[in-house]
């Protein structure tokens, strides 16, 4: 028998993805597969609103708490674990549901995505180049090998990769580029937001982080390493709060910049989903919002 399309929430952060893909799984009989990037550390749940034991409701939730807060995330490691766990749900005859706002990871799960591989030697040999030439130079290289991905990066880990890849294959960055075809069946749900609405509950949302104790555990991570990561010290609400832990900013200033930069970071999403015509869009407050979405994903 043919097997059912893989479920897919996406939206902005706060729009109640992680809500949708409990109610789903409980009238599908279904399985949740995490999908933003940041909620695969141990640890990190106050700052990344991660959905509680109490909230997930018996239902089994796959790749959350699988990553130290040392360690760095990756998209292709990403992408061979979430199909791995999405055939098992399907063998099992349950709904295979991924929720994240992780753009990339979405795409890397569902769609015809391949990655090239890295070389640990290569990529310091090239980090020392930036060291002692600068980015411009490495910059220039890159616009002589793969003008188009020069014209699409321009921070140094991204122009350290495109080079890597391209002393790898032989073939430009910008090759690797996915298609909007996908991998297996899938249905791509999308939560349509009030933008104004959004932006207040972000601000609340960052308040009651707050309050429930981000500071602390942004402490707690620190002394446990989080600075020597290179993914988790990035993340939005943990880099403003170490700034506290420094001295370089109050509870109140690193609040107020970490709803800034949660707001810019809920535009990109927006800008990013809505460029994939794939996507169903259903309002993030409807009241019939779950028999929707379940009539889309049946």
């Amino acid at each position: 028998m043919a097997r059912p399309p893989v479920i897919a929430v996406v939206g902005p952060t706060g729009s109640g993805k992680s809500d949708l893909a409990v109610r789903l799984a409980l009238e599908l009989g279904g399985e949740v597969i995490n999908a933003d990037a940041m909620q695969f550390y141990r640890g990190m749940d106050i700052g990344t609103a991660k959905i509680t034991p109490a909230e997930r409701q018996g239902v089994p939730h796959h790749l959350l708490d699988t990553m130290a807060i040392t360690e760095e995330a990756s998209v292709s490691d990403f992408q061979e674990e979430a199909r791995a766990i999405i055939n098992s749900i399907h063998a099992r005859g349950k709904r295979a549901i991924l929720a994240g706002g992780s753009g990339l990871y979405v795409r890397a799960a569902l769609d015809v995505l391949e990655f090239p591989g890295t070389d640990p030697e290569l990529r310091r040999q090239l980090e020392a180049e930036l060291e002692t030439r600068g980015q411009e130079a490495l910059q220039e290289r890159l616009r002589t090998v793969d003008p188009v991905s020069a014209g699409r990066v321009s921070d140094a880990r991204r122009i350290i990769r495109a080079l890597e890849v391209h002393q790898l294959t032989g073939r430009p960055f910008s090759s690797f580029m996915p298609r909007r075809e996908y991998y297996q069946p899938a249905v791509q749900i999308g939560l349509a937001v009030d933008r104004d609405v959004l932006r207040e509950r972000l601000a609340l949302r960052v308040h009651r982080m707050v309050d429930q104790g981000l500071l602390e555990e942004v402490r707690r991570l620190d002394a446990a390493g989080l600075r020597h990561g290179k993914t988790a010290p990035r993340a939005l609400g943990y880099a403003q709060f170490l700034k506290v832990l420094d001295g370089g900013a109050t509870v109140a200033e690193a609040a107020e910049d970490t709803i800034v930069a949660t707001r810019q970071f809920a535009r990109r999403q927006l800008t990013w989903f809505r460029a994939d015509p794939r996507i169903s869009w259903l309002d993030w407050q409807a009241p019939d919002l779950a028999a929707r979405a379940v009539a889309l994903s049946r």
